[in-house]
């Protein structure tokens, strides 16, 4: 969420912002909130002034009382009577106001960063760079729910009858696979520094409105009936709510935390050719790493977040691109973010593993999240999130650049320990 300070004095830089990610349609509410923030205000002052007047009042009742005076007394206390009723109106009036000026200031999105590409979708991306030597081998690859049958690993058609589509059973090697994949994304981070944390997997709505915006909590997030709870879509939301109204000590940033939660998404209006499979699904298991530091530090831990992901799936032999998501493709809260896509042998391309997101303080200005710093001066932090890996999606790159002719599937050194010691899953 924008400071509503900077909004007041550069309208013209945030309708352009506006522009600039192709939602026109909300180029009024620049407007609007300047004109519901201007009566709030005016609001506001007046209510302060009367204040200050019934206090005046008040003490002249108690000298006239004291002298003797109380027709006159009697005449002020109906005057403060009456000025406790505007009083009450006014502040009414304000606190609506207020209300209001938050509600659409939360639909305004983050100012960009410079280095952001402008396009209209995530066709406009840009390649920034490439890591490893994409590979096709000579034989064919199947598709990556084929390998798996194959290897007696996965189970759609029960998971169909039980949760309907969207969910699946991994079985023997392969769900072992998907374990040690975890465990050793988990053990990955902690030696990079990151502290290991699950957090919760449910959070309450003002989490869930703190780290994202309406459009995405509407195409996400899974309710509980009756409740204020939704289970989370990525750890990220318990993780960054679990600093909400806080106020941090500027000595103690930054937060480095890697976390392991299941995610759930209803992946609403997802459609495409890789649906089949698990490609897109409702439910998985992530390892996640998130940054709570200075607005300075930002830029530099967010190239170091992607760094660590890209780090990841080099180890594992499974060659890497990252790209710069252009304006249209960012969500509102995310003021920068690149995708790290592994490389398809199959369908001799990349695909999106990973998303690291800089959001600025937009998450922290929406959950109340403070620093401490010199002189007691209060600032809001900077938040930054990372998928460190995902399975199963990324155990279609890790089946399918691992795969043999002969159908079993090379286990990479790194991930040896996790399985037993075993080289190859037959």
């Amino acid at each position: 969420m924008i400071d509503i300070k900077f909004l007041r004095e550069n309208p013209e830089a945030v309708k352009e912002n506006i522009k600039k990610k192709f939602q026109n349609s909300k180029l009024e509410l620049v407007d609007k909130v300047i004109e519901l923030d201007a009566e709030s205000r005016a609001a506001k002052q007046q209510a302060d002034e009367l204040r200050s007047n019934r206090n005046k009042i008040s003490k002249q009742i108690g000298t006239l009382m004291a002298q003797g005076k109380k027709e006159e007394g009697m005449a002020l206390k109906e005057e403060v009577t009456k000025q406790a009723r505007q009083l009450a109106e006014l502040e009414e009036k304000e606190s609506r106001l207020s209300e209001e000026v938050t509600k659409i200031m939360m639909q305004i999105p983050q100012i960009i960063d410079p280095a952001v590409p402008i396009g209209k979708d995530d066709s406009m991306n840009v390649e920034i760079e490439r890591f490893g030597e994409p590979v096709v081998p000579d034989f064919e690859i199947p598709y990556h729910t084929d390998i798996m049958e194959k290897l007696n690993g996965i189970d759609l058609d029960s998971a169909r009858k039980v949760a309907g589509n969207g969910f699946y059973y991994l079985m023997g090697d392969v769900a072992r696979l998907h374990s040690a994949v975890i465990s050793y994304a988990r053990d990955f981070m902690i030696d990079r520094g990151f502290t290991y944390c699950v957090p919760p997997f449910m959070i309450r709505s003002n989490v869930v409105t703190g780290v994202m915006s309406f459009a995405e909590m509407d195409s996400m997030m899974y309710k509980i009936e009756g409740e204020d709870l939704y289970l989370i879509g990525t750890s990220e939301h318990s993780m960054i709510g679990r600093f909400i109204d806080t106020i941090n000590k500027e000595e103690a940033l930054p937060y480095t935390l890697t976390s392991y939660s299941p995610c759930f998404r209803k992946e609403k209006g997802a459609h495409g050719i890789e649906e089949r499979g698990v490609y897109r699904i409702h439910q998985f298991e992530k390892q996640e790493m998130i940054v709570v530091c200075k607005p300075e530090d930002s830029k530099m831990w967010f190239d170091k977040l992607w760094q660590n992901t890209v780090d990841l799936f080099r180890s594992l032999d499974i060659p890497v691109r990252t790209l710069e998501c252009c304006s249209g493709d960012l969500a509102d809260l995310k003021v920068r973010s690149l995708d790290v896509e592994a490389w398809s042998p199959r369908q001799k391309k990349y695909f999106e593993v990973g998303s690291c997101s800089n959001l600025g303080d937009a998450q922290a200005r929406r959950l109340k999240i403070r620093v401490s710093g010199e002189g007691g001066k209060k600032y809001f932090a900077h938040t930054l999130n990372n998928t460190v890996v995902a399975p199963p999606r990324m155990l279609i790159a890790f089946f399918e650049n691992n795969l043999n002719e002969d159908g079993s599937v090379r286990i990479p050194e790194a991930l040896r320990p996790y399985m037993g010691g075993k080289e190859v899953i037959k």
